[in-house]
């Protein structure tokens, strides 16, 4: 099932790897650079109360899909969980609104974040269906669905920048793009309602499973977000453009890789317990990690190299400078967040020990706070960087360590090496080009990155890359010979 995922959700793979870089390009163009920061900051509020409001649902229709399935179950659960969508649906406008009404803010960040909380209902709404998809083995559906909303989303959002709705335009996007997907998916799902009934019982079973996976994500979120709002108290919008420009540019890849291999990995690893126990369990836990070291090590590596040219080509001139300085930060950052979220928290969930998720995202939470507070006062967006690329490294550990008291997964130590031995071959080929500049320098670097690191990969067989080629190539002459 996980390899079958990741061939399913390669092509959501790419839309979103495309959109996301042609986000950073038309916004950081389109928008001035205190719009571009609007935005960023409409962004982190929207995702957070998001997480925090109605994640809690999506993370229970994700874990309980297999086992309800088996006890014939299915309409009972789409009925609890849409039905607590909609009394939470039913509230949540009029305590936002209130917030929002009396919170003083600017009126161009106001109207950001308005649009970005309007946008939650849809999202939310919307990412239910997906995770149904998901959960039922549903390849096909919910790669649509996911594709829609990005390219939709980001198609109106730069529609409405270029009319000049400011900051609110990306979030506008999103929030029309998934409306318009819910008159597709909407009617399919409620009709897997019917029949069923509110269980009270369940859906407590449901809050503690999934309350604590929201507040981990919103640690999470504190973990991603309080350097930016900090950036603003301290310094100003300008400063969190620059630093969302340089963030999106590193995270962003690395968080479409990560996410691709969690759409594959998180359903198959469920499937795999609840059918065939802990060793199906730790065969498709192993293929998943490894698969991970292999194409990510590689990715944090090489956005490190190429990050000046990158820069050059996908940011606006007035950000272009800093964003550099942010990229190779961020990309290590990322690589030890992707390997946190998405394969060692998979034991918290596995096990339905959210508790221990929700201690071990608090633990690098605090620490980011801490660090940035004292940080950016001295030492501006240089000491933001130092503080989030050290709360993340702790907040791998902590989720390692953590979740072993959960349930073990195994780490393939091998592959970790080998892929970063392969790396390092390829920084020290890329590093000799010389710094032409803008596209030419970005082309050189990354055609030379690949290629080595491709055959060193091969050659150190790194995650049997060797042996597996040498496998199918027999394979297809004994086809040929027969």
């Amino acid at each position: 099932m996980f390899w079958r995922g990741v061939l399913g959700y390669l092509p959501v793979n790419i839309v979103q790897g495309l959109t996301g870089l042609l986000t950073i390009v038309v916004f950081t163009r389109v928008l001035a650079p205190a719009d571009y920061g609007a935005y960023a900051l409409a962004f982190s509020v929207m995702t957070l109360v998001h997480t925090g409001v109605f994640t809690w649902l999506e993370a229970a229709m994700a874990r309980f899909y297999a086992a309800e399935a088996q006890a014939g179950r299915l309409p009972d659960h789409f009925a609890t969980l849409y039905r607590a969508w909609a009394v939470l649906a039913a509230v949540f406008p009029l305590i936002a609104g209130a917030i929002l009404w009396l919170w003083p803010l600017g009126a161009p960040l106001k109207l950001a974040i308005a649009a970005g909380l309007a946008t939650i209902l849809f999202r939310s709404l919307a990412k239910l269906a997906q995770e149904r998809r998901r959960a039922a083995g549903d390849v096909r559906g919910a790669a649509l669905l996911d594709m829609a909303q990005t390219a939709g989303g980001f198609l109106i959002g730069a529609a409405l920048a270029l009319l000049g709705w400011g900051g609110a335009a990306p979030m506008a996007g999103v929030g029309a793009a998934a409306a318009v997907c819910l008159l597709w998916a909407l009617p399919t799902e409620l009709k897997r309602t019917r029949g069923g009934r509110l269980d009270r019982a369940q859906l407590r079973v449901y809050a503690v499973y999934g309350v604590p996976v929201s507040l981990s994500l919103i640690f999470a979120l504190i973990l991603a977000t309080t350097d930016r709002l900090l950036l603003a108290a301290f310094l100003d919008e300008t400063s969190v453009g620059v630093y969302h420009a340089g963030y999106s540019l590193a995270n962003r890849t690395l968080d479409v890789l990560f996410i691709w291999l969690g759409m594959a990995g998180g359903p198959a690893a469920v499937a795999a317990l609840e059918q065939g126990g802990p060793r199906a369990l730790a065969a498709t836990a192993r293929d998943q990690a490894s698969f991970m070291a292999l194409i990510a090590i590689p990715a944090a590596v090489g956005l490190a190299l190429v990050a000046r040219p990158l820069a050059d080509v996908m940011v606006g001139e007035g950000l272009r400078a800093g964003a550099a300085q942010v990229t190779p930060w961020i990309a290590a950052s990322a690589l030890f967040a992707g390997f946190t979220t998405y394969y060692f928290h998979t034991a918290f969930t596995l096990a339905r020990r959210t508790h221990l998720l929700l201690l071990a995202m608090a633990i690098p939470a605090g620490l980011n706070l801490v660090l940035n507070l004292v940080m950016i006062p001295r030492f501006g967006l240089q000491g933001a960087l130092w503080a989030t690329t050290a709360s993340y490294a702790l907040g791998l550990a902590a989720s390692s360590l953590l979740g072993r008291r959960a349930l073990v997964l195994p780490v393939p130590w091998g592959v970790l090496v080998r892929a970063g031995a392969a790396a390092a071959a390829m920084a020290a080929a890329v590093w000799v080009v010389p710094a032409w500049g803008g596209l030419v320098e970005l082309l050189a670097k990354a055609a030379l990155g690949v290629a080595v690191y491709g055959l060193a990969a091969f050659a150190l067989d790194a995650g049997e890359a060797r042996s597996r080629s040498l496998r199918l190539l027999r394979a297809l002459q004994a086809r040929r010979a027969a």
